[in-house]
């Protein structure tokens, strides 16, 4: 009888939240981005935005950035968790500054609740076309061999210490047992800047930063770091064909205050997932060079834990700090 009363009060209280909900279905939605506008994590989130008007009603997205995404995610993990407040965790703020950043204002463990990933995009290892062409470099293990017989002469360029570029770089390095001079820029553009005037030999740069110089000719692209091929670049190999296992993707999804309730976190992931798979994101993303990869919670926290524990290894092993 008292797991009955307790089903039956389970009920009660489904049917009294999602009264509530009904009732605010005018109150909008706060989409909280940690990066300034413009960029790919603002686009697909205003994207996201429109597309999910029907079924959850107005979403207004709100842009945090500042500290490497720090203040953006703070302001997620801190907000009221009454199912209105919601925002982008993101392969830095939930993966790799937990380990970068002296102090962190959050918890990235502990502070969200998972709603759904929202795309992955591959990053990819690019040399001068010009500079590739004269050390007869046109492959992955072309590369890896001419570090090896010329240990002193290699290096390469990211947007700073402690960026995807920087850490995916010395991931290279480690599991092709090569040396290659690290060289940090003020940003992922400066960087690329550098690679097409020769100051360096390569770089990891993120696919949708370097595309429109591979698709001219002023790059040459050897791998994509994924574990499969992009299909923005379907002729370029994936990086696991050479070395096996090698994955590394930059990834951003929906989280909400972990205190939101469970049945809100269902209702939102229902009706992202839903916009996600539409061919019109598709369509837009692929502008991006993004991924839809809509997932359930739990996929999504998952993913979320498996990258906190491999970027653990990786900054730890470059020693990047940002204090």
């Amino acid at each position: 009888m008292l797991s009955f009363q307790r089903v039956l009060a389970g009920a009660s209280l489904l049917l009294a939240v999602s009264a509530v909900w009904a009732q605010a279905s005018d109150k909008p939605i706060r989409l909280i981005v940690p990066y300034a506008p413009g960029g790919p994590l603002d686009i697909t989130a205003r994207v996201l935005a429109e597309r999910v008007k029907d079924s959850l009603g107005t979403v207004v997205v709100d842009n945090r950035p500042g500290a490497g995404g720090n203040i953006g995610a703070d302001a997620i993990a801190k907000a009221v968790p009454d199912g209105y407040t919601i925002g982008i965790a993101a392969t830095a703020t939930h993966a790799v500054n937990p380990w970068l950043f002296a102090k962190m204002p959050y918890n990235a463990a502990t502070d969200f609740a998972a709603i759904t990933q929202m795309v992955r995009v591959p990053n990819v290892l690019v040399m001068n076309a010009e500079a590739a062409q004269r050390l007869h470099i046109n492959s992955l293990a072309d590369l890896i061999a001419y570090a090896k017989a010329n240990p002193a002469k290699l290096n390469y360029g990211s947007g700073g210490n402690g960026s995807a570029g920087h850490l995916a770089g010395e991931m290279f390095k480690k599991e092709a047992g090569i040396f290659a001079l690290h060289i940090p820029y003020n940003g992922g553009n400066p960087a690329q800047m550098a690679l097409l005037s020769g100051q360096v030999d390569f770089n990891l740069d993120n696919l949708a930063n370097a595309a429109p110089n591979i698709r001219s000719g002023k790059l040459k692209a050897l791998a994509v770091t994924s574990l499969t091929r992009s299909s923005a670049l379907p002729d370029v190999p994936a990086m696991s064909e050479t070395l096996k296992g090698f994955g590394i993707d930059t990834w951003w999804g929906l989280v909400a205050p972990v205190a939101t309730p469970k049945e809100r976190i269902a209702q939102l992931n229902q009706a992202f997932v839903a916009a996600l798979q539409a061919p019109e994101t598709k369509t837009r993303f692929a502008t991006l060079l993004a991924e839809p990869t809509p997932t359930t919670p739990a996929a999504f926290d998952a993913l979320m834990k498996a990258e906190r524990a491999k970027y653990e290894k990786v900054v730890k092993a470059t020693g990047a700090r940002v204090d």
